[in-house]
């Protein structure tokens, strides 16, 4: 009832904000399942539709400044890169490109919040307790969240290897 009374408001707030269909519609729906795991939350003293949209225009502000930040992160990445790319010979610079790519496509196949720990311990050095403070996590979750990480990474990137560090 829910996606059908409301799906044209979410999708248009969505597209607004990506510019395209597809994005909008992938939006779209995180939207509506964060929406049905807030429902509990629902104070039913507010205006739903209000409340549903500030969560919709919540989730894509949050959407943006982590697309946002994953693009800064991997053209400076990119940018440390080409500049050892200057030191070394070009067949170990065009392994070092295909082990960067190979890095890139692992990390995008972790949920968003392993993906982050992990971009921010390993690539930006942050320590443990600089992450829990910024994502507003208990250290444990985010010690926990780095080592998952690590491992699932191990596990795409050298296939029957990772089980064991």
């Amino acid at each position: 009832m829910l996606v059908n009374a409301y799906s044209k408001k979410v999708f248009n707030m969505a597209y607004q904000f990506s510019g395209s269909r597809q994005e909008a519609e992938d939006l779209a729906q995180e939207i509506f399942l964060k929406l049905y795991g807030s429902l509990g939350k629902y104070d039913f003293g507010r205006n739903f539709t209000a409340w549903l949209l500030t969560l919709a225009k919540n989730h894509l502000i949050d959407e943006y400044r982590r697309s946002r930040w994953e693009r800064t992160k991997r053209d400076d990445f990119d940018d440390r890169a080409i500049a050892q790319a200057a030191f070394d010979g070009p067949e170990r610079s065009l392994a070092r490109e295909e082990d960067r790519k190979a890095v890139w496509k692992a990390l995008d196949g972790l949920s968003p919040e392993i993906r982050a720990t992990v971009i921010l311990r390993d690539i930006q050095d942050l320590t443990y307790e600089d992450i829990a403070e910024n994502l507003g996590l208990p250290l444990g979750t985010v010690k926990s969240r780095v080592n998952r990480g690590r491992l699932q990474l191990a596990r795409i990137l050298r296939p029957g290897k990772g089980e064991d560090q």
